[in-house]
Parts: C-alpha cells; structure tokens; sequence
C-alpha cells in the first residue's frame, strides 16, 4: 500500500503533507482542495490510500468517506484535521477510515501504523 491522495483544502498543509510522506517512501498520486474533486481524482487515479481532512468546504470527509466505501472496493481512508478526535466524537469509531491523524502528527510512521493496525485486525 503505498500510492497516496491527499484530499484537503488547504494549499499549505498538502504541500507539508507530500513533502513528508514522500519522505518516508509514499507516492503521492495527486491532490485535491475539496469533497467533489476528491471524489472524482480517487475515482480516476485509484490510489491505495487517501489522506482526507474532515472540514472541507463543501462535503465533509466523512460524507467523501462513505461515498468512497459505496464505490465498490475503496481505498483505504485516513482522516485528518487540525481539530483533536475527541472533537468528533463517536463519529470517527463509526466511520469505515483506517483511522485518524492529527494534522500535526502526520507522518508516514503514524500512517503505517494504521495500514498495520487493519492488516492485523486491531
């Protein structure tokens, strides 16, 4: 599992974002600044995961999530946000991601720590 989409709406942190997991040996296979674009580029490019922030500004990435999952096999769905997880509640448990990296904890350590988490049913 190693090509990657970032999905978030901010230009900064998708810079920081594929500067750092390219780093540790992602590929990074695209971008994009909201729901629908997100949507669309995961539907072409079929990446192995998709980095998406939780506030975007016209869908929110648990909607692009649950959408993704409709889609037949998805990829797999690390949520993020500048905001902590106890912020989102329940919502986060009963989401279909692999899980959640805070924005400032993103590495490609944190993200293989989840792929691992899922491969091992924990």
């Amino acid at each position: 599992m190693n090509t990657i989409l970032i999905i978030d709406d901010h230009t900064g942190f998708r810079v920081k974002a594929r500067a750092i997991l390219e780093a540790d040996g992602f590929t990074v296979v695209g971008e994009a600044d909201d729901g629908v674009s997100g949507l669309a580029a995961a539907r072409s490019i079929r990446p192995d995961l998709v980095l998406l922030d939780i506030g975007l500004p016209d869908i929110e990435g648990f909607d692009v999530a649950r959408e993704l999952a409709a889609d037949g096999p998805p990829p797999h769905v690390v949520l993020t946000s500048s905001r902590e997880a106890s912020s989102y509640g329940p919502r986060l448990e009963s989401s279909r991601a692999l899980g959640f990296i805070p924005k400032d904890e993103l590495s490609g350590a944190a993200i293989r720590a989840l792929i691992d988490g899922a491969r091992n049913g924990t």
